[in-house]
């Protein structure tokens, strides 16, 4: 029995904190220039000494890109907002009763809103005695799933009562997650009004540095591509996307690759993006409009952007699937 003034408790609850990298509040150069100040000045995103880097950032990036960026925001903002928070929250939404009554779903963004340490808070104050951090990032790189945990971790400092926490490892390999990502894949091709030559498999680049300092990340690229392509019964053209800057990235390049492809004879193609789990700016945009364009530009005459698994029910039972895992031993079975 709690005594006579006492602060109220609330009654202990579990947490799942669905996470994913970001989002501008608005597609305006404004709140683009926030957003990037955020993003580029992560030391895990940007792994370049900040003194010689912020200068090149504040001096000339935040002055130039915004308004680029705004542009292309615009192109694929709806009324629900931006791309990337309106799936993330469906998707969380989706999974609020999926865990029994005492397990409350939740969702925030590493750069942007909702914040990562409010949103932890919350479930903290909501009586989350025991917290599930999930950054939805099928492959593990350092540059997400690490930085999601670092700010959450970070938030947890300031806590003088923290709770038990758990994270999400990546889920490249996972069974549930190539058998989601095989059956929206057969499914958005046999849709098509053509066959695809080739299926490419874009994924998020990153620098060459970053796979010799011995990040996984682009280990479990491959080892997805290849997991998919058997499952579907055909290999798949691997390549990577959004470079920016002067270093060398992992390669070979989307754009390039998707610009080559019909002088090697592949004229028909569908585009996935299997590093995502939710649409967003880098597919909606860099590759459903800017990606087309360059296709048929040089020489191809049918391009298919196959969405993401976002909230599909697919893609809900592959997260309901191995989040429950990441429970097990905290609630009790359903």
């Amino acid at each position: 029995m709690i005594p006579a003034g006492h602060p109220p408790v609330a009654r202990p609850r579990i947490g799942v904190l669905l996470i994913n990298l970001g989002t501008p509040d608005a597609p305006d150069a404004r709140s683009v220039k926030r957003y990037l100040a955020e993003f580029l000045s992560d030391r895990r995103v940007v792994e370049i000494p900040q003194l010689a880097w912020q200068p090149i950032l504040r001096g000339i990036i935040l002055n130039t890109r915004p308004k680029k960026s705004a542009h292309a925001y615009a192109q694929v903002w709806s009324e629900a907002g931006s791309p990337l928070a309106a799936v993330t929250r469906a998707q969380a939404l989706a999974l609020k009763e999926a865990f029994g009554a005492d397990v409350t779903v939740d969702w925030a963004m590493r750069y942007g809103n909702p914040a990562i340490g409010d949103r932890l808070r919350a479930l903290k104050e909501a009586g989350c005695e025991r917290i599930l951090l999930a950054p939805l990032y099928p492959q593990y790189c350092a540059a997400t799933t690490a930085t999601a945990n670092d700010k959450a971790f970070a938030a947890l400092a300031a806590m003088r009562w923290q709770p038990a926490i758990r994270t999400l490892p990546p889920y490249h390999d996972d069974p549930a997650y190539i058998e989601a990502l095989a059956t929206s894949v057969a499914a958005g091709v046999a849709a098509l009004d053509f066959e695809p030559d080739t299926i490419l498999a874009s994924f998020h680049g990153m620098p060459q540095r970053t796979l010799e300092l011995g990040d996984p990340y682009h280990c479990h690229c491959r080892k997805t591509a290849r997991l998919l392509g058997e499952r579907l019964g055909r290999p798949l053209t691997v390549a990577f996307q959004s470079r920016f800057g002067r270093a060398k990235w992992l390669e070979p390049a989307t754009d390039a690759t998707l610009e080559a492809l019909p002088a090697q004879g592949v004229r028909k193609v569908a585009i996935v993006a299997p590093g995502f789990s939710a649409d967003c700016l880098e597919t909606l945009e860099e590759l459903a409009i800017r990606g087309r364009e360059s296709f048929v530009a040089a020489g191809g005459t049918h391009f298919a952007y196959l969405p993401c698994l976002n909230d599909t029910p697919t893609g809900i039972d592959m997260l309901r699937t191995i989040l429950a895992r990441e429970l097990e031993g905290w609630r009790a079975p359903l």
